[in-house]
């Protein structure tokens, strides 16, 4: 993000793409900090490691916040998202030695820069210094069964509720998985507060028994489509923060029945996954629907 490029920037407010990957998320703490737990098993994947920016911002003037909450989410979202390719290698590796470099972490920078710079933008068009966050656009690695820290929803941050990972697999009873991954998630927990922040949602932690061996990268790959999925309602609320549309029932309607629809098909994946191989089917059916923190 070139200085001498930024002075003559022009400012475009694209929306926040649909996002076909949190969080979650994956690898990512978040989160949501992360929302869905992995098993840890030699079949995990590995999870971006991005440095986190609500932390590192000044303090955010009101009349920027929506728009920098907006692309905290886009951040959020693109951690989703690569998490969730990551996952997919786990189940189904592609590409050569530099396959993920090339393919997801190169492009996850060039992803980031741009964001980064809308909200440096952010800051500058309404005569607040601009911060420089050049140095939070490059990502590498986590090793596998480590969540991605996340940006989350500045309505959580502080409180670190979600800080572990919605659905981690500390709670497995055979104790081998200490760690959640979330890719992107609605708890910032580590992230302080920015006024004006965009609603979140609030999903119910996905806690699991013991994953079989056979099912884990399965498992894995269906967690880390709830993530992303959560980063994708994530990303709406933050438009309507900018931009209201609809009625009083939009979110019902527009986002959280549709988001319900989702976990739905991705529980009953998990839960087919476990009995394919012969273990006991877990009853998900209470964890699909989502309320607003």
């Amino acid at each position: 993000m070139a200085r001498g490029t930024r002075k003559t920037a022009v400012l475009k407010l694209g929306g926040v793409g649909a996002l076909a990957a949190l969080l979650f998320a994956g690898g990512l703490q978040l989160a949501s900090a992360g929302e869905n737990g992995r098993p840890a098993t030699t079949a995990a994947a590995q999870t971006v490691n991005c440095p986190t920016v609500r932390d590192k911002l000044p303090a955010v003037p009101a009349a920027a916040a929506a728009q920098v909450e907006r692309e905290l989410a886009n951040l959020d979202q693109e951690i989703a998202r690569q998490n969730e390719r990551l996952a997919r290698q786990a189940v189904r590796p592609e590409g050569g030695p530099n396959f993920v470099d090339n393919a997801i972490l190169g492009p996850l920078r060039n992803k980031r820069i741009a964001v980064l710079d809308r909200i440096e933008i952010a800051f500058n068009r309404i005569g607040a210094q601009r911060p420089d966050l050049d140095a939070l656009a490059t990502c590498s690695l986590n090793a596998p069964g480590v969540p991605s820290a996340v940006n989350g929803g500045a309505t959580q941050g502080g409180d670190g509720r979600n800080g572990d990972g919605r659905n981690g697999d500390g709670q497995n009873s055979d104790g081998q998985n200490g760690n959640g991954q979330g890719g992107n998630g609605n708890g910032g927990g580590q992230n302080g507060n920015a006024g004006g922040a965009a609603r979140t949602v609030d999903c119910p932690r996905v806690d699991l028994p013991a994953v079989p061996a056979a099912a884990a990268a399965q498992v894995q790959a269906e967690l880390a489509t709830l993530d992303k999925q959560i980063a994708e309602a994530d990303a709406r609320l933050a438009r309507l923060a900018v931009r209201p549309e609809g009625g009083p029932t939009f979110i019902d309607n527009a986002i959280l029945g549709p988001l319900r629809s989702k976990r739905i098909a991705a529980l009953d994946r998990i839960e087919i996954a476990f009995n394919r191989v012969g273990a006991q089917r877990p009853d998900l059916d209470a964890l699909a629907t989502c309320g607003l923190n």
